[in-house]
This record gives structure tokens, sequence and C-alpha cells, in this order.
């Protein structure tokens, strides 16, 4: 999780599979803009590197970030994805609109994991200033689209190992 003392950028823990061979649609909200379209170029980048091919990732905008839920799922019925990353930026204001909007995506992402066995990844920043959604979107924080890419790819390699597990056995 992002902190000062964290780059979102950099890897910790196990190593990330090949992404080659998987597809991925990213639904990102047009609202906050400059930060979304530096997460969505992140995240591309991230599976990119990781051996994903360009015309494996399929990229659609949606109005804001409260509209998520809904193209991440169009995402899933319709795109023949292994995975859908949402990417969004909603800054503090000074009226509880932030609180609605972050509990409502936070609720139907996870929701859309459940219901469509598939990893819908939050990739949603909910900073309280501009200032910190630019150090989280390829700032001094690195970049939290990195941060979702891989866990995209993690989420895949760890449904692929139940699968193979399930072979090994017998199932």
């Amino acid at each position: 999780m992002a902190s000062e003392l964290k780059n979102l950028s950099s890897v910790e823990g196990t190593e990330v599979a090949s992404a080659a061979g998987m597809r991925f649609g990213i639904v990102v909200a047009e609202w906050n803009y400059e930060i979304t379209a530096a997460l969505q170029k992140g995240a591309v980048a991230t599976l990119l590197k990781h051996g994903a091919k360009e015309e494996d990732i399929i990229t659609k905008w949606v109005p804001g970030s409260f509209e998520l839920t809904l193209g991440a799922q169009y995402m899933a019925e319709m795109a023949e994805v292994d995975a859908v990353i949402c990417i969004g930026c909603v800054i503090q204001g000074d009226t509880k609109h932030f609180d609605f909007i972050c509990d409502a995506v936070a609720k139907g992402i996870t929701t859309l994991n459940i219901d469509y066995n598939m990893p819908v990844i939050f990739g949603v920043l909910t900073p309280n200033t501009m200032e910190q959604a630019q150090d989280r979107a390829g700032g001094k924080h690195g970049n939290k689209g990195d941060e979702a890419a891989v866990t995209a790819i993690k989420m895949l390699a760890l449904r692929d190992s139940f699968k193979k597990d399930k072979k090994q056995i017998g199932f």
C-alpha cells in the first residue's frame, strides 16, 4: 500500500509471473484525466514489460470513478478478458460526495470479483489532495497503475496455480 516509505512501482514478495497469453481489460475514469491517464499508461507499460501483447490489452474510458463498476462489468461480459483493471481518482473535497463515491466503487468492484470469478482490480486513488494524486501517478511514490497491473498478473497466476494443482490430483 502507498505510504511515504513505499514506491508503488517496486514489486515486493513473490516474483511476477509472465503475462504472456493473458488478456487484460482496463477501465479508466475520465474525471481527473491528468492522473488517470498517467495511471493507465503505467498499467499498460507494466503489462507489456511482463510479456502481455498490445493486442491483448483493451482500454475503455468511462466518465467518472462511479461508472467504473458498470464499465468493468461490460468488460467482463463482452471483451473476453482474463482480468479487469479499474483506474480512477477521487480527491477528497469539502462534502461527503468523496465518501459515497469511494464506498460505492469499492463495493461494486468487490462484487464483480465474486460475481464474475475473475480479478477485477481496484486501481482507484483516494487522496486528500491533487499533489498526493500526482505523487502516486508517476511522482515520488511511483505509479499506482504499475501496482494494479502487477496485482492483476499475480491474481491470474494464483488462479492458474489452483487449476494446475487440481489437474495434478486428478480432478
